[in-house]
């Protein structure tokens, strides 16, 4: 169905956009469900009664590992989706798009515009036309090196000058960019908003490969009694190792989806942070403590394909997220890390 033409389920939909939590019969699908951050979100959904519907592709390893405890309704692949979501419209109050190509190194922008660009914006011509409320996953690559700062605004001016380091970021960009035109124009639709998600960390990321947390990399070798590798600093005023993120537990995205999810009618692009900017140095250091062993760090230079594209300063900006009403996350990195490796050895 295409966008605006609002079709009954449309109608249903915005007659309930007062209500806050989901009836017995409702559907809620979850997008890369399977995946790191998605799967976390189906696993909180699941326990809280909801009827999960995980969109994902499982392939041949060990993915669906990370789908042991949830309570399925059902799993489908992404090319069923659209079928799917068409056949039970008036069943599904929401999405929660989190399925992409996650890799900021990816290099086929081709696959990039389909999984990423074209299949977000799908969802958002039929949750428009069918009054489905959608929450989809952004990111901190849109904001590029940070020198326009990092705000979570809608201000098209401000979202049309940022300048993406990579394709990955870009493609976020461009859905961004996209849903707040469509905003600014005041076109009906349900709840809607986009995630901007800073470094994320924790449980249901060991498929990612390359794309694993720093942590979740160097607590084997930590164990094993190596020295761990930081990148050398290339940039004036950044010590090796003082390269500074915005590391964001998973649980806190997962607390900024289900607050999302209890108010429908706060719509926009959130940053997904912790608020606070940490050094890599800091990031090993504690989980060297939280594995009750000495730090042993060396520095490594940074390999030339990434010193143009690397982003060395990253902190999310909560004022907006917090004047809208969201109190929770803020997760501190020695906490955060704490509850990982007690999680990462009890599972081994």
């Amino acid at each position: 169905m295409k966008l605006g033409t609002q079709s009954e389920a449309f109608n249903q939909a915005m007659a309930r956009q007062t209500q806050s939590i989901f009836v017995a019969d409702d559907i809620v699908v979850v997008t890369g469900g399977a995946g790191f951050i998605g799967s976390n979100i189906a696993k909180h959904l699941s326990e809280a009664g909801a009827r999960v519907v995980v969109c994902d592709r499982l392939g041949h390893g060990e993915k669906w590992r990370n789908l042991v405890g949830v309570s399925l309704h059902d799993v489908i692949r992404p090319e069923a989706l659209q079928s799917y979501l068409s056949s039970l419209a008036d069943k599904i109050p929401a999405i929660i798009h989190m399925g992409a190509i996650s890799s900021t190194t990816e290099q086929d922008v081709d696959r990039i515009v389909r999984d990423n660009l074209r299949a977000t914006l799908d969802l958002w011509d039929w949750t428009g036309a069918n009054g489905t409320r959608l929450v989809y996953a952004s990111s901190a690559a849109t904001y590029g090196d940070g020198a326009m700062g990092f705000r979570d605004t809608i201000d098209l001016a401000y979202l049309s000058a940022l300048k993406p380091l990579n394709a990955y970021g870009w493609s976020k960009a461009a859905v961004d960019l996209r849903t707040a035109k469509e905003h600014a124009q005041g076109r009906e639709r349900a709840q809607w908003a986009g995630l901007k998600f800073f470094n994320v960390y924790g449980p249901g990321e060991d498929h990612k490969g390359e794309m694993r947390s720093v942590i979740n990399k160097i607590m084997p070798k930590i164990l094993a009694g190596e020295t761990i590798e930081l990148f050398k600093s290339h940039k004036s005023g950044y010590e090796d190792g003082g390269q500074k993120r915005d590391f964001v537990y998973v649980n806190d995205c997962v607390a900024m989806v289900d607050w999302l999810l209890a108010n429908p009618s706060i719509n926009g692009l959130f940053n997904v942070g912790s608020g606070t900017a940490r050094t890599f140095r800091d990031l090993a250091t504690a989980t060297f403590h939280s594995l009750e062993r000495e730090p042993r760090i060396r520095y490594v230079d940074m390999p030339e394909v990434l010193r143009g594209k690397y982003q060395y300063f990253t902190e999310a900006d909560m004022s907006q997220t917090r004047a809208a009403g969201f109190i929770g996350g803020g997760t501190s990195l020695e906490a955060g890390i704490d509850a990982y490796v007690r999680q990462w050895t009890a599972a081994r």
